[in-house]
């Protein structure tokens, strides 16, 4: 039987990505990620706690995907969980790491763009559920306008003009 490694996280970049490429001239994307979890206090207050992740993408898709992973920026990866183990001044050390598969931007990270200095404004949408959080409603989508149709205004001697007794099934 075959072990399972699957990780799936959200979570917003807690630095810049960076990039390096191996000799084989193989994309290496590294990034950090925070990941907030809400956690009850001894008093029963609600506190919110980050937990912190080292990720690495490799390929064509870190590559291209590189010069949109800032510091503040919201991601959602998969992937899977991997142990380096080394060893430095006589110390075994060890770190584990998320290997991406996949990866989603989420929402543009960062300071919002001041105007005129060429960036493209965000503007969050509304929050997809409801006051008693119990039923859930798709959010309308701000930025793409639906197409209105119309009716056809009906023929009057066309060969669309039928009784439902002519239909021979």
């Amino acid at each position: 039987m075959s072990d399972i490694n699957c990780v799936t996280l959200s979570g917003r970049l807690t630095r810049d990505a960076e990039l390096k490429y191996t000799q084989n001239g193989g994309a290496i994307v590294r990034f950090s990620m925070a990941v907030n979890r809400s956690k009850r206090n001894g008093d029963g207050s609600w506190a919110e706690e980050a937990s912190y992740f080292d990720c690495v993408y490799f390929g064509k898709g870190a590559e291209s995907v590189n010069s949109y992973l800032s510091r503040g920026r919201q991601v959602a990866v998969s992937g899977e969980l991997r142990q380096s183990r080394w060893e430095q001044d006589g110390q075994t050390r060890s770190r584990v790491e998320v290997f991406v598969n996949n990866l989603s931007l989420l929402s543009q990270g960062g300071s919002k763009p001041q105007e005129g200095d060429g960036g493209t404004s965000y503007q969050k949408p509304a929050t997809p559920y409801r006051e008693n959080q119990n039923s859930y409603s798709k959010p309308q989508n701000q930025y793409r306008q639906q197409p209105q149709y119309q009716q056809a205004p009906a023929q009057q001697n066309g060969p669309e003009e039928f009784q439902d007794d002519d239909i021979p099934f």
